[in-house]
């Protein structure tokens, strides 16, 4: 009777760091009362961007997913899903007193804000749509259609000798360009086999069989890897969004046969770019600080309840790696840092005594759930994952005070501005 006493106690223990959303802060042991929420969100699912189609023809003797939108525009699925996720934020708000049911906020109390590209606009419309379904919400953005917002994609702009050093050092560190792609060979031979690529006219014409991982580069000040490996990371990048467009993962490999590691593998390629340079501390703070400073000024605006951000997987890496939070991956999703359609939100909560509190989380939708588009409750809920900053200690409940979250942003701010 005690071991089995003992089970249910872990099992439940187990719900609670899986599902924290789903808890409201007095069953915590505390009364911490949500004041604000600041969410940074990767744009939903979206077609290949411009440009790719006849590459990627030319990569397989296959024939590709007939995308219901334009290249690079949020696909009608991506559509369907960011709007689940509104309506899950809706449930989680109401239950946490944040607002009422059918609430229209007052002018100032909430903001949406994206980037100037039609998937960034259009994510953050589906979701406030989901969230507020009887507010006229306007989605803010700076420039013309599909001119890059120097708040999310500022560039490195030009750069000093000693900045070059230290981030090339770091992506050494990390194994460097050539070394972190021959640790995916198996993952690029299995790419080159999906395909067919032996027998695509691309193949045929520069008399290849496989794509190859011992010609690639990176220009650091374009940020560009180039070689046979970056047209791999079109196809995987392609075979991703298939495999979540799709009902049937068979279609979306061209009948191959695969496991989900498999799938991670394809997604490993695709997000190269977010593994070896974007992870790099130089290159991280030096392309997250306009954007961190959005969100430290959008922490503290007195008034503002709720903040939603969205940009892409970009940001998210960068914004994490500046804020030096540790290390993870992500279960039950073939992308495992910066899923499609992810989203990282900063609660500010305060307890009895008016001390204020903070917390960090990734909140995405499972492999499972987006290719089944599963409805999202507070009894199912999306997939939460809680991060960690280094150097930095949580209370017994988990929570940061938060006026040292908005220190840890000001360094790395600072740090940005001076890189």
């Amino acid at each position: 009777m005690i071991q089995k006493r003992k089970l249910v106690f872990l099992a439940c223990l187990l719900l609670i760091a899986l599902f924290p959303f789903a808890v409201r802060a007095e069953e915590s042991g505390e009364s911490y009362r949500l004041s604000k929420v600041l969410v940074l969100s990767r744009h939903n699912l979206r077609t290949p961007t411009a440009g790719s189609a006849r590459v990627l023809s030319d990569l397989t003797p296959y024939e590709w997913t007939h995308w219901t939108a334009l290249p690079g525009n949020l696909s009608m699925k991506g559509a369907e899903l960011e709007t689940l996720m509104g309506q899950y934020f809706r449930q989680w708000l109401e239950n946490e007193d944040l607002m009422d049911e059918n609430y229209v906020p007052a002018i100032g109390e909430m903001r949406f804000y994206a980037n100037s590209f039609q998937r960034t606009i259009a994510t953050a419309r589906y979701f406030a749509a989901g969230m507020l379904p009887m507010a006229d919400v306007r989605v803010e953005r700076r420039l013309a259609l599909d001119e890059a917002d120097p708040v999310f994609l500022p560039g490195l702009g030009a750069i000093s000798d000693d900045f070059r050093t230290r981030a090339a050092a770091e992506i050494d560190a990390q194994g460097g360009i050539k070394g972190l792609a021959r640790k995916l060979e198996k993952e690029t031979g299995l790419i080159s086999d999906v395909l067919d690529f032996k027998d695509s006219a691309y193949a045929k014409e520069q008399g290849m069989t496989a794509f190859s991982t011992d010609d690639v580069e990176y220009e650091l000040d374009t940020l560009r890897i180039s070689g046979s490996f970056r047209l791999a990371m079109r196809a995987g990048d392609a075979l991703s969004l298939q495999y979540y467009e799709g009902n049937h993962a068979t279609d979306a490999s061209f009948g191959h046969a695969m496991t989900a590691e498999d799938w991670r593998g394809i997604a490993r390629i695709k997000d190269m770019g977010i593994l070896a340079l974007f992870r790099a501390p130089t290159l991280s703070r030096r392309l997250a600080y306009p954007l961190l400073s959005e969100m430290r000024n959008e922490l503290l605006l007195d008034g503002r309840k709720f903040t939603f951000l969205c940009g892409h997987d970009i940001n998210l890496s960068t914004v994490l790696s500046a804020l030096g939070v540790e290390d993870f991956q992500l279960p039950d999703t073939i992308e495992e840092r910066t899923p499609i359609g992810a989203k990282l939100v900063v609660e500010k909560r305060m307890d009895d005594e008016g001390a204020a509190y903070a917390s960090l989380k990734l909140v995405y939708q499972s492999a499972d759930q987006m290719r089944e588009r599963t409805p999202l409750t507070l009894d199912a809920p999306p997939m939460i994952f809680s991060l960690r900053l280094s150097g930095m200690q949580v209370n017994a409940d988990g929570l940061y005070p938060f006026d040292e979250v908005v220190r840890r942003m000001d360094e790395a701010i600072a740090a940005g501005k001076e890189e």
